[in-house]
């Protein structure tokens, strides 16, 4: 018999994304957030987080490309790399492509997260227990007050400003996450979107322009976040993602990607017109 379920993912009072689903793979409630993986008609597998879309099979590689790459290109030497959040796994496995990178530490919050990734998706989980990883459950936001460990790259790979992610949008957060940065340290952090969460970038904007002396935002386009257009937001403490950018390193790497490449890297730092004149007084370097 075929299934009739589908999800909706809601975005506010007003938008609606429906997906159709064959098989619920996992359910369960941690003491977080409810976390769900089914298998969905036209997406492959897709894990949600408190009825929110987080990972799909079918283009996950655009975010992980895009979270990991951009930063691990312009900074000239990564070698210890931090990820709070991002317990699918995807943001490491990118991280870890890199043989450079000697070490890349990921804090997530939420055990089930991991643990369902681990048993339903393993496209994103696979290098969770590569030998360069250092998986801790933990709290990203006490982890970056109380480590004395330096890091060349934070990647913040959180959830939207609501349950567990809320406190990694503030600015004593981001005042951690300087001091833990080494002279030459970049974060990059998921920044929501610019059609639908403007008041949260201008938010996150002005926290990275207060703190960094770059300050910057970059788009990229999937298939499954509200309005298909998405964020992160770049501050470092003086390398610029354009000027710093040796696109020759892209080539020479040998690495492949399904969305990444030297133009899309450029290319994403060229903001639309509504998205300058939103941010225009945040966006430094």
């Amino acid at each position: 018999m075929k299934s009739n379920l589908w999800i909706e993912e809601k975005h506010g009072d007003f938008l609606g994304m429906n997906y159709k689903v064959e098989k619920v793979l996992f359910s369960g409630k941690s003491k977080f957030q409810s976390v769900d993986v089914v298998q969905t008609k036209g997406h492959g597998k897709m894990l949600l987080n408190d009825g929110l879309v987080m990972v799909t099979e079918r283009d996950e590689f655009i975010y992980h490309d895009m979270i990991a790459h951009v930063p691990l290109f312009v900074h000239p030497d990564p070698q210890n790399v931090l990820v709070i959040g991002g317990g699918d796994g995807g943001t490491a496995r990118e991280v870890l492509r890199h043989p450079g990178v000697k070490k890349c530490t990921m804090v997530e919050i939420d055990e089930m997260v991991v643990e369902a990734c681990r048993k339903f998706i393993p496209q994103t989980s696979k290098d969770l227990d590569h030998p360069k990883m250092n998986l801790i459950i933990g709290d990203g936001l006490e982890f970056v007050k109380k480590t004395k460990e330096k890091f060349d790259l934070i990647l913040v790979d959180s959830t939207d400003p609501i349950g567990p992610a809320q406190p990694l949008f503030g600015k004593d957060f981001y005042k951690d996450i300087f001091n833990c940065l080494t002279d030459d340290g970049i974060v990059v952090s998921q920044g929501e979107s610019g059609f639908y969460e403007v008041e949260m970038q201008k938010k996150l904007m002005s926290i990275l322009n207060g703190l960094f002396p770059v300050s910057l935002l970059y788009n990229f386009s999937n298939l499954t976040y509200p309005g298909g257009l998405w964020s992160f937001t770049f501050a470092s403490k003086g390398l610029h993602p354009l000027n710093d950018f040796k696109e020759e390193r892209v080539k020479e790497s040998g690495l492949k990607f399904n969305y990444y490449n030297k133009d899309i890297h450029k290319a994403a730092f060229s903001l639309p017109t509504f998205m300058k004149n939103n941010l225009s007084l945040f966006l430094k370097g």
